[in-house]
C-alpha cells in the first residue's frame, strides 16, 4: 500500500527514513518473517527497561516520534500508518507524555534491587528531548546546539511546525503540549575525531607526556588561527548527511584549497569550522519554517570547546550559553521523573529551580561577517561537486 510522501510528513512530521522503527519493522518483516510472527510486542530500548521494572508495556511521545508510527500533530498512533504498513496496533504500547507515571516497580524487581513497590516510573525522553530538558530548552526562543559524534541544532516550539521538504525533524517534545524542531549534521565531533585519529599522532603523543587531554592541546593551537582557516574548507559529509542534504551521494572528506604551506593546526580548525557551517545550515531552515531562536545553549563534548562555542555564535549572531550542571540527558529525565512524583508542578518550573547558567559567549561582529561569506562559499562547493560525486560513488 503506497502513501504519498506528502502526507507521510503530514502524519508523523518527518519524510520516511530508513534509520527509524518503521523501516526496521518492515525489514524484519520482509528478511525473517519467522521472527516477526513471533513478537508479542515492539518496544524502544527504554521501554523494554520500563516493562521489566514494570510489567507494563508503554512508551511517551518522544522517543515514539522517532518510530515513524507516531501521528505527532495529535501525539497519539497513527491509524491511517499503521493500515498502511499492516502493522497491528496491539504490537505498540500506550503512548503516555514524558513526565507522566507509567507504572511502579513489581514486587520480584523491588526485591531484587531495593527499591520499594511504591517506586514510580515515568515516561522518560529519548535522547535530544532530555538533553533539552536536561539545558533548560523548555520555551518558545530557546534552542541547543549539541557536538556529539553527531551534532543537532534542536530549537523548542509550541506549535506544531513541520517542514514539508523534509529537512528537519519534527518531533513531540518532553513537555507536554509541545514540539520541538531539530536539525542534524551526522559528523559532527566525528569530523574532528576522524582527522585527530588519522593525522594527530603528535598531538597525541604529546598529550601522554603532560597527561592532559589531546582536545584540550588541540583547541589551544586553533585558537592561534584566525577565522577562515586560511581559506582552507572542510565538507564535513563522512557518512552522507541528514540536514540540509538528505542522503548519501555526497562529496566527502573535501578539504579545498590546499597548499604545501598549511599547517596541521589549520587543517583541525577547518575542520571545525566546516561542522559550525554545517550546523549553521540547520539553524537556517529552522528559521525558515518560523521558528525563532534567540537562545542558544551548547552541550556535547564538542560543546565544552571554548573555540567551538565562539564559532557558534559568531555564525548564529547570538550568544551561545552553557549551564554548570553537566549532566544533560539523564538530568532531564531525573527532571521529569521529579514533576511525574509531584516534586515539582512542571517541566519548566523545574528546570528555573535546578539550573545556573555557566558561561555566554557572545558573538564578534566582524567574525560574523567574515563567516556569514565563508558559509556561502561552503554551500557553493556542495552545490559545485555533488554530481561529480555521485558519478565516482559508482565506479
Amino acid at each position: 500500500k503506497i502513501m504519498p510522501r506528502e502526507r507521510w510528513i503530514e502524519i508523523t512530521a518527518n519524510p520516511p527514513l530508513t534509520g527509524w522503527t518503521a523501516a526496521k519493522i518492515l525489514w524484519v518483516r520482509n528478511h525473517e518473517p519467522e521472527n516477526y510472527e513471533r513478537c508479542k510486542h515492539i518496544l524502544l530500548p527504554k521501554d523494554y527497561i520500563r516493562y521489566i521494572l514494570t510489567g507494563v508495556f508503554a512508551t511517551e511521545v518522544s522517543d515514539a516520534s522517532g518510530m515513524q508510527l507516531l501521528d505527532v500533530p495529535n501525539r497519539c498512533w497513527s491509524d491511517e500508518v499503521l493500515e498502511k504498513l499492516n502493522i497491528d496496533k496491539s504490537l505498540l504500547g500506550k503512548v503516555y507524555e514524558s513526565c507522566e507515571v507509567t507504572g511502579t516497580v513489581l514486587p520480584d524487581i523491588a526485591e531484587k534491587t531495593g527499591l520499594s513497590t511504591g517506586t514510580k516510573v515515568v515516561g522518560g525522553a529519548g535522547d535530544n528531548a532530555a538533553a533539552a530538558v536536561g539545558t533548560g530548552v523548555v520555551k518558545d526562543g530557546t534552542a541547543f546546539t549539541t557536538i556529539g559524534t553527531s551534532g543537532v541544532v534542536f530549537a523548542h516550539s509550541s506549535q506544531v511546525t513541520i517542514d514539508p521538504l523534509g529537512r528537519v525533524h519534527t518531533c513531540c517534545a518532553a513537555v507536554p503540549g509541545t514540539w520541538h524542531v531539530m536539525g542534524v549534521t551526522q559528523a559532527a565531533g566525528l569530523s574532528l575525531k576522524w582527522f585527530k585519529d588519522n593525522f594527530c599522532q603528535d598531538y597525541v603523543e604529546e598529550a601522554e607526556r603532560e597527561g592532559v587531554d589531546v582536545y584540550d592541546l588541540i583547541n589551544r593551537d586553533i585558537a592561534q588561527i584566525p577565522v577562515g582557516s586560511d581559506k582552507l574548507i572542510y565538507l564535513p559529509y563522512l557518512m552522507g548527511e541528514r540536514t540540509p542534504h538528505f542522503g548519501s551521494g555526497l562529496p566527502r572528506r573535501i578539504f579545498s584549497d590546499c597548499r604545501p604551506s598549511i599547517r596541521k593546526a589549520i587543517f583541525l580548525r577547518a575542520v571545525m569550522e566546516g561542522v559550525a557551517y554545517s550546523l549553521f545550515d540547520c539553524s537556517k531552515i529552522l528559521g525558515d519554517t518560523g521558528v525563532k531562536i534567540t537562545e542558544m545553549m551548547a552541550c556535547g563534548g564538542g560543546g565544552k570547546s571554548p573555540v567551538w562555542r565562539q564559532m557558534l555564535a559568531d555564525l548564529y549572531g547570538c550568544p551561545v550559553k552553557t549551564v554548570k550542571q553537566q549532566e544533560g540527558p539523564a538530568l532531564g529525565a531525573a527532571i521529569l521523573a521529579g514533576v511525574g512524583c509531584g516534586i515539582y508542578n512542571s517541566v519548566e518550573t523545574a528546570c528555573g529551580r535546578l539550573l545556573r547558567m555557566s558561561s555566554s559567549t557572545e558573538p564578534e561582529e566582524e567574525n560574523t561577517v567574515l563567516y556569514r561569506q565563508f558559509h556561502c562559499l561552503y554551500q557553493r562547493l556542495y552545490s559545485s561537486l555533488k554530481e561529480d560525486f555521485k558519478e565516482l560513488a559508482g565506479l
